[in-house]
C-alpha cells in the first residue's frame, strides 16, 4: 500500500496545479518568433537595394534565394500581423493550383501600365502577381521578359520589403506584447496564458501539417497520376530546399516551446535524415516509383512527428490538438 500524501504535500501539488504553465512562450517569442522576422526585413531589404542597382536575373537570383530562405523561417507563421491585409499570401501565394499568379502578372506585363508601379497602386495589385513567386518567375522563367519586367521586378521586390518591414514592426510593437502578457488585465486578444499556449502549438502543428500534406502531398500527386510540376518554388529548383528549412524552423519552434523534448529531437533528426537522402532538389523522381516511395517515407516521418509533438510538447504546454491545426488558434 503507499504511504498517504500529507496534507501539506497535498496542498503543494494543488498549488502546482493552479500555477499557468510558462513553457517555452517568451523563448519561442524572442529567440526564434522576432528573430525570424528580423532577418527576413533583412533580407528583402537587400533583395530591394539589389534590384534598384541591377535588375538582371542574374544579379537578383542570390539575394532573391537569401529572401526566400528568410520567409521560410517564419512562413508558418499564419497568426496576427501575417493576416492582416492577406500579408501572407501577398508574400508566398502558394499553392497556386488555377495558376492565376502566372496569368496576372502576364498581364501586367502586356499593359506594362507605369503607373501600376507606384507603391500605393502596386500594394493593390492581387496578392497572386506579388511576392516571392511573382520574383521566381520574373527571375527563373523566360517568358517573364521584356522592357518592362525591370521596372516590375523593382517594384515587386520594393513591396516584398514594405511588407517584411511592416510586418515585423507589427510583431515586435503590437502583437508580441499581447503574446508575452496574455491573460493579463486589459489584453483582450489572449485572455489567459493557455491561449497563448495554444495559438503557438497550434502555428507548429499547421505548419508542419503543411509541409507534409502540400509541399509533398502536392508533387506527389497519387501513384497512378504523379505531380512533380506541382512542386513549390519548382522553378528555382527550391522545392526540397523549402521542405528542409521549414522542418528547421518548426524545430526550433518546437523546442523553444518544450526544451525537454528528446522524442521531438530525435523525431525531427530522422526527418531531416530522410530529406537529405533524396538528393531530388525539384521532386522530379516522384514520378518513378522508386524515388516516389522515398518521398512518402519522409511523409510519414512527418506524419509519426507529428503525433509525437502532440504528445511532448503539446503535453508540456497543456494544451492539446482538439481541431484542424491548419484552421488557425
Amino acid at each position: 500500500m503507499r504511504p498517504a500524501l500529507s496534507a501539506p504535500l497535498w496542498g503543494l501539488l494543488a498549488l502546482l496545479a493552479a500555477v499557468p504553465l510558462r513553457a517555452g512562450v517568451p523563448e519561442a517569442v524572442n529567440e526564434t518568433i522576432l528573430p525570424g522576422y528580423e532577418g527576413f526585413t533583412a533580407a528583402t531589404a537587400a533583395l530591394d537595394t539589389a534590384a534598384r542597382a541591377d535588375c538582371s536575373a542574374e544579379a537578383l537570383k542570390a539575394p532573391w534565394n537569401a529572401a526566400f530562405d528568410a520567409w521560410m523561417a517564419v512562413s508558418h507563421l499564419r497568426i496576427g500581423p501575417s493576416e492582416t491585409d492577406g500579408r501572407a499570401l501577398a508574400i508566398a501565394f502558394w499553392p497556386d493550383p488555377k495558376g492565376s499568379g502566372a496569368r496576372t502578372q502576364a498581364r501586367l506585363l502586356e499593359a506594362a501600365d507605369p503607373d501600376l508601379l507606384a507603391p500605393e497602386r502596386f500594394a493593390e495589385v492581387s496578392v497572386a502577381a506579388r511576392g516571392l513567386f511573382a520574383l521566381e518567375r520574373l527571375l527563373y522563367d523566360p517568358a517573364f521578359a521584356g522592357d518592362y519586367a525591370c521596372a516590375l521586378t523593382r517594384a515587386t521586390a520594393a513591396d516584398l520589403a514594405r511588407m517584411a518591414a511592416d510586418l515585423e514592426t507589427d510583431w515586435r510593437e503590437t502583437f508580441a506584447p499581447l503574446v508575452l502578457t496574455a491573460g493579463r488585465d486589459g489584453n483582450d486578444r489572449f485572455l489567459t496564458e493557455a491561449e497563448a499556449r495554444q495559438a503557438l502549438f497550434t502555428q507548429l502543428m499547421a505548419g508542419l501539417e503543411f509541409t507534409a500534406d502540400q509541399r509533398l502531398g502536392r508533387p506527389l500527386g497519387s501513384f497512378d497520376r504523379p505531380r512533380p510540376e506541382r512542386a513549390e518554388a519548382r522553378l528555382s529548383g527550391r522545392s526540397l530546399r523549402n521542405v528542409e528549412l521549414s522542418l528547421a524552423a518548426l524545430e526550433r519552434l518546437a523546442l523553444a516551446l518544450a526544451p525537454d523534448s528528446p522524442r521531438s529531437r530525435e523525431g525531427f533528426d530522422q526527418a531531416r535524415s530522410r530529406a537529405a537522402r533524396l538528393d531530388d532538389p525539384r521532386f522530379d523522381a516522384v514520378a518513378d516509383p522508386s524515388g516516389r516511395l522515398r518521398v512518402e517515407i519522409l511523409q510519414q516521418r512527418l506524419h509519426a512527428l507529428r503525433d509525437v509533438l502532440s504528445a511532448e510538447v503539446g503535453g508540456a504546454l497543456g494544451v492539446s490538438v482538439g481541431f484542424n491545426a491548419a484552421d488557425g488558434d
